[in-house]
């Protein structure tokens, strides 16, 4: 029997992440078990936003074409505005627990929401810390939801980000 598992990559860029989103995506993982955090939404001259039509979701600004490009992969889209945070964007399975944790208006141990969510989906609290220092500095966590077989898998595709890019947290 396989068991639930989550590993995690930090990414010090969008680019980064959205190579690597699409580099498992081209090696057959199912891309509907990743899940990405982050903000990237720095002060421009020109708007970022986000909308739909047609269930397709537009976007505009530097990241704005970022999210936008996930979104068309991953399911789940969302952006929340949170205190400490700013404005959040995320896709994928976790975007559900997220949303869980806010209407429970679930609280871990003085965390925040993010964290709560993050704790409720099995990451320690040290973990939990990690995570949301680097959202706040601009950087993007994915989350591979899976089983022990998809977790080996998708380390050795990204074992080049491991090695070159990003920082693997375990």
């Amino acid at each position: 029997m396989n068991t639930p598992k989550l590993i995690s990559y930090i990414f010090e860029t969008h680019q980064e992440a959205e190579e690597a989103t699409k580099l498992l995506g081209k090696s057959g993982f199912d891309v509907k078990k990743i899940s990405i955090i982050g903000k990237g939404y720095h002060s421009e001259e020109h708007p970022v936003g986000f909308y739909t039509t047609s269930d397709k979701i537009k976007s505009w600004g530097s990241t704005g074409a970022f999210w936008g490009g996930l979104w068309g992969v991953l399911f789940l889209p969302a952006v929340f505005f949170m205190p400490g945070f700013g404005l959040v964007a995320m896709a994928g399975p976790f975007t559900s627990v997220l949303v869980s944790a806010l209407e429970g208006a679930v609280v871990v141990g003085g965390l925040s929401a993010l964290g709560a969510a993050l704790s409720q989906v099995g990451i320690s609290k040290n973990e939990v810390l990690k995570y949301e220092v680097a959202i706040k500095a601009d950087q993007f966590v994915m989350l591979i939801h899976g089983v022990t077989e998809d977790c080996e898998k998708v380390d050795l595709i990204l074992k080049k980000f491991r090695d070159n890019k990003s920082q693997y947290l375990v």
